[in-house]
């Protein structure tokens, strides 16, 4: 019997030793390469800024190159416009500002749909092939082709072609797309 009690013994201290390597390696795997242990503290100091670095540095970039983008595109557009402008078969007052015209008799100038005209000195006839010639909108009437301007008025070709034609000198002040003949 004492070797009964000494064999129990044994395999007693054995299952316990066995039972002890067995929590030692299970908490020895903790913190492991393939298991890391990550605290609170090193993901608000490190991790989520570095993170946040990352994704500011890519919104950045993205941004730059979406700002290049967009003013290459404005560039276009301010490119057709000049072109569409200047491509114009005369000249063109910039900005809604008059331009003092100056014709000698004879001399007709004719302005794109929208121009206007305001006879300042001498007389001129309004040129038209159909009606209406040019738009009175001093006093809102209507101006045929081949009747006399009022000094003083302003005058609205709502069609291209619409125009002026110097009967003596004359100086008109023009705002709008014209040309000179």
């Amino acid at each position: 019997m004492k070797q009964r009690k000494g064999l129990v013994r044994l395999i007693s201290g054995g299952l316990v030793t066995l039972a002890l390597v067995g929590v030692a390696v299970a908490a020895g795997q903790q913190g492991s390469k393939n298991d890391p242990l990550v605290t609170l503290s090193y993901l608000e100091d490190q991790a989520i800024p570095a993170i946040l670095e990352q994704v500011d540095g890519k919104v950045a970039d993205k941004q730059s190159e979406l700002e290049k983008k967009l003013s290459g595109v404005v560039d276009g557009y301010v490119d057709e416009v000049e072109k569409a402008l200047s491509g114009s078969s005369g000249s063109t007052s910039a900005g809604g500002v008059f331009q003092i015209v100056n014709l000698k008799a004879g001399q007709t100038v004719v302005g794109t749909a929208a121009c206007e005209f305001l006879l300042r000195t001498g007389t001129a006839v309004c040129v038209s092939d159909t009606a209406p010639g040019l738009i009175d909108t001093t006093d809102g009437s209507a101006l045929a082709g081949g009747k006399n301007l009022t000094t003083n008025h302003l005058y609205l070709a709502t069609i291209d072609g619409r125009g002026v034609k110097a009967s003596t000198d004359v100086t008109i002040m023009v705002r709008g797309g014209y040309t000179i003949k």
